[in-house]
This record gives C-alpha cells, structure tokens and sequence, in this order.
C-alpha cells in the first residue's frame, strides 16, 4: 500500500465500524418521526457530525494505540495504518486537525436548529474522541472505554438527535439510546476479549484485562440480551409492539457468534467474529428503526 494513499485513510478511518455512528441518530430520527417532529437536514446533520466524530476518534486511536505500545507486530486485530507505516505522522497529525474541523463545521450547523446550549454537548463530543485514548489519563487505558462507548456511541447521539427536532425527552428515547450503546459496545467487547493478553502485557486495564476472561466470556452475551430487554419494554410499557417484537431477531445472531467466540477463544480467528459483529450490530439498529417507524 503507498503512503498516506486514499487506501491507507480508508483504512485508517475503519468504514467497517461507522455503522456504530449511525444506528443512533437513525433511531433517535425515528423516534422523533414517530412523535411528529421529524427533520430531514438535522437527522443529517447528527448523522454527519457523528461519523466525522467517530473518524476522528478512530485516527486518534490507531496513532496512540501505537505511541503507548498497544499496537505491535504481533497484533490480532485488523491492520492499523499508522502501526504499519502506510501513513507518515506529519499526515497523521494533519488528518486528525482536518477531522476535527469538519466535525465542528457539521455541529456549527445544528446550532441553528438547537441553539447554543448545544455547544458543550458538542465539545464534550470531541474531547472523547481524543481522551479516550490519548492524553494523560486515556479511558480505554483505565477500564472506562464500555461505559464511553455506551455513552458517546449511545445516550449522546440518540438523546440529542431527537431533542433538536422535538424539543423534548422521554424514557423510551432513553431506553433506545442505551439499547443501542449496549449492542455497539459488542464491537468493543469482542476486541478486548481478543486482545486481552496483549493489552495486559501493555498496561491497557480494559474491563476484561480488570475481571478476566471468565466474565469477558460471558460479557458479550449479557450486553446483547440486556439492549434487546430494553426494547421489549418499549412494547410493554409504552405500546411499540414492532419495536419490542423486531430487535428479537437479533437474538440468535447474538448467541450464535458469542457461541463462536467461546469455541475459538482467542487468536485471530477472533477476527471473524468481529466481523459478524458488526454485521449484528448494524442488524439490530435497522430492526429497531423499523419497529419504531411502524408504530
């Protein structure tokens, strides 16, 4: 691959994973619509602030998974662009600014429909991207990546995605915000269950390097179970029969590659089932779009 090519950002930004950017704000819009104050140009707006976030989170991420020793030749994971060379750090350092801007650009345009109280939100947005693992104290690095990821890639973007268009905010937004931090957080759980000695031997404490392998066996299956749990009490306390009913079908998938993921155990055969995940995942957030669109 050449240097700081058009392949090495693609892979760079990890396309495989922004489904997680969107989920949210897809089911955040769909509750909105559901509730009659739909707006197509801030659904789009969410959606483009929060992949540029994400993108800026994951360039973050590959340049100091390598500078804190994370990313070494021998690691499981997919390839990383910076551990491999295929972008110098002048253009790594220059393509995180330009993320960055873009990301604010987009947050610029929402203040028009949110107002300014929307700027810390979107700060605070930002600061993950960086602090999550850079910085002096970095959260994937001190057992706090799960609870960020069901916040930022959760809670934050549906919550808020359905506030700027109506104004309001209810349990069920909430319930769906954490259904889906919880499923996205499988994406996360699955690579530090593989990654789990490695990140050990490099003073990474993600939650399962603190509890150890016999809870981060059994992890991925409870955060799954409890996101669709969440759902059937949309139908169940709120009558969103289809919103309850669908995200069921995500189910077996779920325990299907958890199956797989005790079977294999560790290696990087893992990565196989990092991707079903995602694959799951972006499943789910498409089931719940529907079930609430349906009513």
């Amino acid at each position: 691959m050449k240097t700081n090519s058009f392949a090495a950002w693609v892979l760079a930004v990890r396309p495989y994973s922004l489904g997680a950017a969107i989920i949210p704000v897809a089911v955040g819009s769909a509750l909105a619509w559901s509730d009659g104050g739909f707006n197509l140009v801030v659904t789009l707006l969410c959606a483009c602030f929060a992949i540029l976030a994400q993108c800026t989170a994951n360039l973050v991420n590959d340049l100091w998974d390598f500078l804190r020793g994370a990313d070494q030749p021998d690691r499981l994971g997919p390839d990383r662009a910076f551990a491999k060379g295929y972008i110098t750090l002048p253009a790594m350092k220059a393509g995180i600014g330009l993320f960055t801007l873009a990301t604010a650009l987009a947050g610029c345009g929402l203040l028009f429909y949110g107002g300014w109280q929307l700027i810390p939100v979107g700060a605070v947005c930002l600061l993950f991207a960086y602090i999550y693992t850079a910085g002096p104290w970095p959260l994937a690095y001190h057992g706090l990546g799960d609870a960020a990821v069901v916040t930022f890639f959760g809670l934050v973007p549906a919550c808020f995605t359905y506030y700027i268009q109506t104004g309001g905010w209810n349990w069920q937004v909430t319930a769906a915000a954490l259904a889906c931090g919880l499923v996205i957080d499988t994406m996360l759980w699955i690579n530090n269950f593989r990654d789990r000695e490695e990140d050990a031997r490099c003073g990474k404490k993600t939650l399962v390097v603190y509890w150890g392998e016999r809870v981060g066996r059994w992890g991925y299956l409870v955060l799954g179970t409890v996101a669709v749990a969440l759902c059937v009490s949309l139908w169940i306390f709120s009558g969103r029969m289809w919103a309850g009913l669908l995200p069921l079908l995500y189910l077996p998938l779920l325990l299907a590659t958890w199956r797989k993921i005790i079977r294999i155990d560790h290696g990087d055969e893992l990565n196989a089932c990092l991707g079903e995940t995602a694959r799951n995942m972006q499943l789910f957030g498409l089931l719940l779009t529907i079930g609430i669109l349906l009513g």
